[in-house]
């Protein structure tokens, strides 16, 4: 197995839309909107921290072999701190907010992680505060409450805590990804499995101390352990690793948006609810704003511009 040397420079942003790559990074958000589901349904209760090993460790580690790529110098300590903050750390609050809440409100708490991006970005990687992402973040975040936000919803202020410290770890890390860009000669399958592996790691022996193993998992708790390391885990962070590095960041945190719409969907589909107008309105604004998130106001300019020079 052998080493990756040197780190590349932050990837700049795009010109104008990449449309296949915008496709395939959201790919992992809409995945991860079914953590929810299977949390809920499928897994173990009572185990979150066993939950964000399984979906890390097992992951972590066939990526490597997948790579056969190691960190080396400063990408050492820079890949345990990406895998503490986007898996370590982000993961059991995920599924702690995940047991705790009902998913809509736990799904309106995380999708509140593109406003903070945007705000990190500022001071973190010296952009220019982009009111236009920023407010479109803020209708993403209107768009979700009014789908998945009901009179029932419940205020578990644990699970509360933990969405937002978790939407806070992840964002942070995120923003650390693109300041760091990717290393030399290494894919986002290598890139994923060190913060996967890392992650893991971090969590092993909490898990074990404070949880253990359940005496039994059933057929169904085995397929969602593996659909969340498999899926969940390693497919979606190297299309998400291999999006960060070609899309802005701001725009490629918008596209999370798609997890509490795909877990609110999921929701609807599995109790046989109907959409009500309020739901069908907030559905419209969250993809409103996740499109609009991925252009730019020049982007409108221009077009505006070229359709008044044409007539």
């Amino acid at each position: 197995m052998t080493t990756a040397t040197t780190s590349a420079p932050p990837t700049a942003s795009p010109s104008g839309p990449q449309i296949g790559t915008t496709l395939l990074t959201a790919l992992a958000p809409a995945v991860w909107g079914t953590t929810y589901i299977v949390t809920t349904e499928f897994l173990p209760a009572g185990h979150p921290l066993l939950a964000a090993l399984v979906r890390a460790l097992p992951a972590g580690l066939i990526g490597l072999l997948i790579a056969r790529r190691l960190p080396t110098g400063s990408w050492w300590w820079k890949a345990a701190a990406l895998g503490t903050l986007n898996i370590g750390v982000f993961f059991p609050l995920l599924f702690v907010a995940a047991a705790r809440l009902p998913g809509g409100v736990a799904a309106t708490l995380g999708a509140a992680q593109p406003i903070l991006i945007t705000i990190l970005a500022v001071f973190v990687l010296g952009e220019r505060l982009s009111a236009w992402r920023l407010g479109w973040g803020i209708v993403g975040v209107i768009g979700v409450g009014l789908v998945v936000l009901g009179p029932g919803a419940g205020f578990d202020i644990v699970g509360i805590a933990a969405g937002i410290l978790g939407a806070a770890s992840m964002g942070t890390g995120v923003i650390l990804v693109k300041k760091w860009g990717l290393p030399s000669g290494i894919g986002p399958v290598g890139f994923a499995s060190w913060q996967l592996s890392a992650g893991g790691l971090v969590l092993l022996l909490p898990t074990l101390l404070i949880e253990g193993v359940p005496a039994h998992v059933d057929v169904p708790g085995i397929a969602g352990y593996l659909w969340l390391g498999g899926i969940g885990g390693l497919l979606a962070y190297t299309l998400w690793f291999r999006g960060l590095g070609r899309l802005p960041v701001t725009a490629t945190a918008l596209l999370g948006l798609l997890s509490p719409l795909v877990a609110a969907g999921l929701g609807i589909a599995f109790a046989g609810e109907s959409l009500n107008p309020a739901q069908i309105a907030g559905f419209a604004l969250a993809l409103a704003a996740l499109a609009c998130g991925q252009l730019s106001p020049t982007a409108f300019t221009r077009a505006r511009t070229e359709k008044e020079t044409a007539a």
